[in-house]
């Protein structure tokens, strides 16, 4: 795998999202029905329980540790989950810092998830599979007030695609075939 080179220059950032904001704009503007995106990914079983999973032109491997069975070769799914909505969450600052013109020079997001495995393994049915709570720790330095990012905070925790799959119920639906 091969990791590309980040922009981290904070005047080119500002002009990559004024760019890519105003070209959504401009094309939902003429076609709304381009709004509508679909994301696909797919996955392969390898190792013990790993699966290496492709999304456009990038792949990686996500597993378990020992104790869930796994080789503990990457992350696990539920650490990928947290991985997926702290990135979510960066993304969404920056853009809504720069539409609102509040100025983030550094941003650091943590995530804790709580998981009780009675759930996973049907010891117990009233315990759910998934988190029971997730909890984001974010930290912004920047010339701007507590006010101000606390703000943005409330615009993020309102258009972050991540945030609200874990917090509104999305449909899923599965078709199992013989292969």
């Amino acid at each position: 795998m091969t990791e590309t080179a980040l922009v981290d220059d904070a005047a080119q950032r500002s002009a990559r999202l004024l760019e890519a904001g105003t070209a959504w704009s401009r094309r939902i503007a003429a076609n709304p029905g381009s709004a509508q995106l679909t994301y696909k990914a797919a996955g392969v079983g390898v190792g013990s329980v790993a699966t290496r999973i492709s999304a456009g032109k990038h792949q990686f491997t996500v597993d378990e540790p020992a104790a869930l069975a796994g080789d503990d070769t990457a992350a696990s799914p539920v650490e990928y989950a947290l991985g997926a909505i702290i990135a979510c969450q960066v993304v969404v600052y920056r853009l809504y810092a720069e539409l609102l013109g509040i100025q983030v020079d550094d941003i650091q997001v943590d995530a804790e998830g709580d998981l009780d495995v009675r759930g996973l393994f049907g010891i117990d049915e009233s315990v759910r599979p998934g988190f029971s709570d997730i909890r984001l720790a974010v930290r912004i330095s920047g010339p701007e007030s507590q006010e101000s990012y606390e703000e943005l905070g409330r615009f993020v925790e309102a258009r972050c695609p991540v945030q609200d799959l874990f917090s509104n119920a999305t449909p899923v639906s599965a078709v199992v075939t013989k292969g």
